[in-house]
């Protein structure tokens, strides 16, 4: 007998349709799917049909279900989350003693890959080498500053969960010397991984490219202060597709005032978007993205993809890669 499944999500389908491409159908024929999708604001109206549900694909727009409503679905054995970060919702479901599983290193796939794209352009100096055409409209002086290429250039990451591990993994394909900061890495992973570990401070000192991928914890509140972006070296670049409360805003901009030899590419900050009176709007040597670096477009079917494996793995009785323990969600952003 087929497990009753539903799907919960809400968001705009402009963005990639997660459970398209025939991936909807395929979980219709491994289960019995309920014929609505469910969200917030249809949830109430719903319930009473969802009594039997066993089993819950969910992506964007997931709602935070409390206990009272959990219990509505007495049935509810697994959810399978087809997108990257729980936090908003996942406690409440562990805590029920539901199994919930993750296709977050699916999202860290494209982040990887944004930020190997920023790391390459950036040892061509392309950001500053823009701002300063732009400004002086000469080709000449626009490239007379120091431009390292990608031949041996230190690049230091910071956190080595999901998108640390695959952002090494693409580095390794270059000629970079790649040095790691967290704390939670052994020697033997980052041997693995081909990365050396070392301090926060020394990793700024000796970086050219610095890219942040620590998870959005209270221990990690404002990390990245502005003393460790001072010691960056001469043109440097800071990237964050991690999260915005890391960093010490008010002492990046600081340093950025006082060094535009320094670049920072934010495709994340805090709050998000910056405060309409924030300097990281106008100073020249910012660039902020609109939070992009997660899946998209054709992308996003490789979480509903992930998502369906694990189930049946599950239903296999096969040991889960993505299962979010208490452990695993402490340790998330």
């Amino acid at each position: 007998m087929p497990k009753r499944a539903a799907l919960f999500y809400d968001y705009p389908i402009k963005d990639g349709e997660v459970f398209g491409q025939g991936r909807r159908q395929t979980i219709e024929k491994l289960t019995d799917l309920y014929p609505e999708v469910i969200n917030a604001k249809n949830f109430d109206e719903q319930v009473s049909s969802l009594a039997d549900v066993e089993v819950i694909f969910a992506t964007w727009g997931m709602p935070r279900l409390t206990a009272e409503q959990l219990g509505k679905m007495p049935k509810l054995e697994a959810v399978f989350y087809a997108a990257g970060n729980v936090r908003a919702f996942a406690q409440p479901i562990v805590d029920h003693g539901i199994m919930l599983v993750g296709a977050w290193d699916m999202n860290a796939i494209p982040v990887a890959e944004m930020a190997l794209a920023q790391i390459l352009l950036s040892c061509r100096g392309y950001y500053r080498a823009i701002r300063d055409y732009h400004e002086t409209h000469d080709h000449g002086k626009a490239k007379t500053f120091h431009r390292p290429g990608v031949n041996g250039e230190t690049i230091g990451l910071i956190g080595m969960g999901m998108i640390g591990a695959r952002l090494s993994a693409l580095l390794q394909g270059f000629s970079f010397r790649v040095i790691a900061n967290d704390p939670y890495l052994s020697e033997e992973q980052a041997a693995e991984l081909g990365v050396e570990i070392v301090s926060l401070e020394e990793l700024f000192r000796r970086s050219y490219i610095v890219s942040n991928h620590i998870p959005d914890l209270p221990s990690t509140k404002e990390v990245l202060t502005g003393s460790l972006f001072d010691s960056m070296k001469e043109g440097a670049t800071f990237i964050n597709t991690g999260t915005g409360a890391q960093v010490s805003e008010a002492g990046l901009i600081e340093t950025l005032k006082n060094r535009p030899d320094l670049t920072a590419l934010l495709d994340v900050t805090y709050p998000e978007p910056p405060d309409a009176g924030s300097e990281l709007w106008t100073l020249p040597n910012v660039w902020i993205s609109p939070h992009i670096g997660g899946s998209v477009g054709d992308e996003v079917v490789r979480m509903a993809d992930c998502m369906i494996e694990e189930f049946q793995a599950w239903e296999s009785g096969k040991p889960l890669r993505y299962q979010i323990t208490n452990d695993v969600l402490s340790t998330m952003g």
